[in-house]
């Protein structure tokens, strides 16, 4: 007879805030926010009030401001580092990524989203040779679109020590559009992560390269 301790469990399901946005968050990155709409003025002083975290999901479908969006239910959960409430009561923030969650169930958007959601495991890199050609890669597509004068992160961008930290950054810097990120953060294995990372900014480079060389 099987009794209820020996039922599989999950991480436990928890309320969290969440601020669905048109980017992706990654674990060790930080993230900038400005505050304006009423709801998650709310939100930043409920998390302020409690433990500073608040998750956050890519939106699939619909924008940022005004609600009505569909949400991925994969993100990352953000820990407020600084605040700063401005006059008219819009909030300038700080935050890093912390960890993966996946997200149970979406609750009622009163006064702003709020899901049940559950830590992902997500164990650090192994693969040494898989976090070399992500690296590369993603250089080398910084660099190309440094040379057509594009907005992206410096191809000379410093990493942290930390391997799983800086595959992370590596995801985060990598010139690639929001749902080639999400596939990204997606993946439960952090090596198959880093060579999916290097084969997508391959292909991005050599699109690169093809448009420098005025093809």
């Amino acid at each position: 007879m099987t009794g209820a301790a020996d039922e599989p469990t999950g991480p436990p399901l928890l309320p969290l805030p969440m601020f669905p946005l048109g980017t992706v968050l990654f674990p060790h990155v930080h993230l900038p926010l400005h505050v304006f709409e009423f709801r998650y003025r709310a939100l930043v002083k409920d998390c302020l009030r409690n433990q500073r975290e608040f998750g956050v999901v890519l939106i699939e479908r619909g924008h940022e401001v005004g609600g009505g969006d569909e949400r991925f239910g994969i993100g990352t959960v953000a820990r407020i580092t600084e605040s700063a409430e401005l006059p008219d009561g819009r909030w300038v923030l700080d935050s890093i990524g912390t960890r993966r969650v996946r997200v149970a169930a979406w609750l009622p958007d009163d006064p702003y989203p709020l899901a049940l959601a559950g830590d992902l495991p997500d164990p650090p890199p192994i693969d040494a040779d898989a976090r070399q050609q992500a690296e590369q890669a993603v250089r080398r597509a910084l660099t190309l679109k440094a040379e057509l004068d594009e907005p992206a992160a410096s191809a000379s961008v410093e990493l942290s020590d930390d391997p799983a930290a800086a595959a992370w950054q590596l995801c985060a810097v990598a010139p690639l559009s929001a749902f080639d990120q999400q596939r990204l953060l997606e993946h439960d294995d952090p090596d198959e992560r880093l060579r999916t990372l290097a084969q997508l900014a391959a292909d991005a480079a050599d699109v690169l390269a093809y448009r420098l060389s005025g093809g």
